[in-house]
């Protein structure tokens, strides 16, 4: 049994990583700036409400010991610039200079394919440019800089880069389409969707991270793995699938690109879209990562292909739909994003 600490442990990656750590006979530290309120975990996993930008505090809770930490939380592209900022880079060097001056055994980083920013060629390899795109991008590449660092100092680290990952607990701007699933309602594609777009369910991406924390060549894990699915279609296709299941016998409409991206530009000046330009600039566009590195490395086997995760995530928004505030606004995964106009547009389809 190992002891882990999950930053972001309040949030859609980390509940299902603690749930598959627990699961596993794992001891579980969680710290998160939101409380944690699961209750099938109350009194299982031991939780601190904490701002990772906070160094005294992280300091204090990793000084009492961990064998692995797995740094999750940051700020998501929605959230403002300088927050953005300070959650993303200066909460890492927190976590991991803490970690190193206290002598854990194995980190893992969560970065994102944001990394790779609007790439002309596919599928991205791991030691392809790193030009990010928007605040969010842009740090997390910072902050694998960070880790690089600590990695030279003499610690091991796993940097992960995870496609968009779906599953239960997902919502925010998943929950926009899935509503509009159950409504019997079709659904606008940006564009033709006759691009490949890869995702990722995130039980696949917990085996992952739990691939690399327990591999047994630290040399062979200190670097980065691109991680996705194995099996994905066009986004048209692959979307369809819900809409199949809703039963309602509708399908995903094309649109004119360039007119929907203008649209929605306007409408986030004047903070009226849902979407934030990293998702509908690249949403016509092919996205997909080579994950050969993570299978040879690490053993790494997705279970769900882009369909079966969007399916399994649906079957989750219908059983606990009721418990959220359908406009709800948010900027965490956990909740349904507001839908701003797009809340009235939908009676046209």
């Amino acid at each position: 049994m190992s002891r882990w600490l999950v930053t972001g442990g309040s949030g859609f990656l980390g509940i299902n990583l603690i749930r598959h750590l627990v699961k596993n006979g794992h001891q579980v530290v969680s710290i998160d700036i939101e409380p944690f309120t699961y209750p099938d975990m109350a009194g299982v996993v031991e939780h601190h409400l904490m701002d990772v930008r906070d160094a005294e505090a992280v300091d204090r809770l990793i000084a009492g010991g961990f064998d692995v930490v797995m740094h999750g939380a940051a700020a998501l592209p929605l959230y403002k610039k300088s927050d953005i900022l300070t959650t993303n880079v200066q909460g890492t060097r927190n976590v991991f200079e803490s970690s190193y001056r206290h002598g854990v055994k194995r980190g893992i980083y969560i970065s994102s394919t944001a990394v790779y920013g609007i790439p002309k060629k596919h599928p991205l390899y791991e030691d392809d440019p790193l030009v990010g795109v928007g605040p969010y991008g842009h740090t997390k590449i910072e902050s694998e800089r960070i880790v690089a660092g600590y990695r030279e100092l003499g610690m091991t680290i796993a940097t992960i880069r995870p496609k968009s990952f779906v599953g239960p607990e997902r919502l925010g701007v998943f929950a926009i389409f899935y509503q509009w699933a159950s409504e019997g309602r079709s659904f606008p594609m940006i564009g033709r969707g006759r691009n490949l777009y890869q995702l990722l369910d995130v039980e696949d991406l917990c085996d992952s991270i739990v691939l690399a924390a327990e591999h047994s060549d630290p040399a062979a894990v200190n670097t980065e793995f691109n991680i996705g699915a194995k099996i994905y279609t066009t986004m048209r296709e692959d979307y369809q699938a819900v809409l199949d299941k809703a039963g309602f016998g509708k399908t995903i409409r094309e649109s004119p690109a360039h007119l929907v991206i203008t649209a929605l530009e306007l409408l986030e000046f004047f903070k009226l879209s849902p979407l934030y330009p990293w998702v509908y600039k690249t949403a016509t566009k092919d996205s997909f990562v080579s994950i050969e590195k993570a299978e040879k490395v690490l053993g790494f086997t997705p279970k769900y292909s882009n369909k079966e995760a969007l399916l399994r995530n649906y079957k989750w928004y219908l059983e606990n739909r009721e418990n959220y505030g359908r406009n709800q606004g948010g900027v965490s995964h956990r909740a349904p994003w507001s839908q701003g106009i797009l809340g009235i547009a939908r009676y046209f389809f």
